[in-house]
């Protein structure tokens, strides 16, 4: 595993979140209501190689009041229905973006409620994300907006830092006032709001088919070794999954990989899900903090600076 300091690259930060911006933009345009989980995975991260990326992570497609982490299996057979959160993220050389879109398959009134509250929280955190901002304050803003639609933030979930080949880097930007002080610096951030109308937590559900790389330290069989080699040299640092090791080593990946868990190679991701079995939605964009100010890099009209808001479109106006 490799460690890397390298100096922020802004042209490959900006190039991921323009990828991610039109993947979000094609996987609205494609998903309906029955259609197989799995065959919605296969098209956003076909889609994210065909605009020349790299997916950062599985695509994560949860239902209801599983609020993320949740990816198809080789042989799943689970279809798209009611509030589904769609959470994508592109890379180049490790340069992520990360983005997530909740929509409503079953013409829920509730639903919709759900969804615009986290997707206003997101609105309103990002119109006051700059340089020195204390990050609770941002997590406060997220918790108001979504507590005036009568519903909860998830507290225990948070946006993060991304750095080269780490998605969770150092600085978390919560989702509700933590009374801490951390103030935001240059860099890559993810702001993602979830709103629910449970009370407010999540807890490990099933194991969600997402893994990452925590050691290279040598496993008995064949396969196994003939997995980890692969996992170093193809995702180093950032999350996969089993199907995607399954469509290079077959079926019997599955026994290689419970090998790499068993030794500790490898961490499983569970399954994000509401305490109390209630809907979730969830909202997310990513951002840039440099000399030019704030830039949402996963915006379709991306990149876009704040102080020019009304001039690129972003939020409509």
């Amino acid at each position: 595993m490799n460690s890397y300091k390298t100096k922020m690259n802004k042209d490959k930060i900006i190039k991921a979140g323009k990828i991610a911006a039109e993947v979000k933009k094609y996987a609205k345009s494609i998903i309906k209501k029955g259609m197989p989980l799995i065959e919605i995975a296969d098209k956003i991260e076909d889609k994210i190689r065909e605009l020349g990326g790299k997916p950062a992570f599985p695509v994560s497609l949860s239902i209801n009041d599983i609020a993320a982490h949740n990816t198809p299996l080789h042989d799943d057979k689970v279809l798209a229905s009611g509030l589904l959160k769609i959470d994508l993220g592109a890379h180049i050389d490790g340069w992520s973006s990360d983005t997530a879109f909740s929509i409503d398959l079953e013409n829920s009134e509730e639903n919709k409620k759900v969804i615009e509250a986290s997707e206003k929280a997101l609105e309103n955190a990002i119109e006051m994300t700059k340089e020195g901002v204390n990050t609770s304050e941002i997590g406060r803003k997220i918790s108001e907006t979504i507590e005036s639609y009568n519903l909860s933030p998830i507290v225990n979930l948070s946006g993060h830092e991304i750095k080269q080949y780490d998605l969770h880097a150092g600085v978390t930007i919560p989702n509700f006032d933590n009374k801490k002080d951390s103030i935001l610096k240059k860099g890559v951030y993810a702001i993602e709001p979830f709103a629910t109308t449970g009370g407010g937590k999540v807890h490990d559900g099933k194991p969600s088919g997402s893994y990452v790389l925590v050691n290279s330290k040598n496993v008995r069989s064949q396969i196994a070794r003939d997995i980890l080699k692969f996992i170093e040299e193809e995702y180093d640092t950032l999350p996969f999954c089993s199907r995607w090791i399954v469509k290079k080593f077959g079926v019997k990946a599955i026994f290689g990989l419970n090998q790499l868990e068993e030794n500790g190679n490898i961490h499983h991701f569970a399954q994000l899900v509401e305490s109390y079995n209630s809907k979730v939605s969830h909202a997310e964009d990513t951002i840039l903090i440099d000399d030019d100010g704030v830039i949402v890099t996963t915006k379709s009209k991306s990149p876009c600076v704040l102080p020019h808001l009304k001039r690129c479109g972003l939020f409509g106006l």
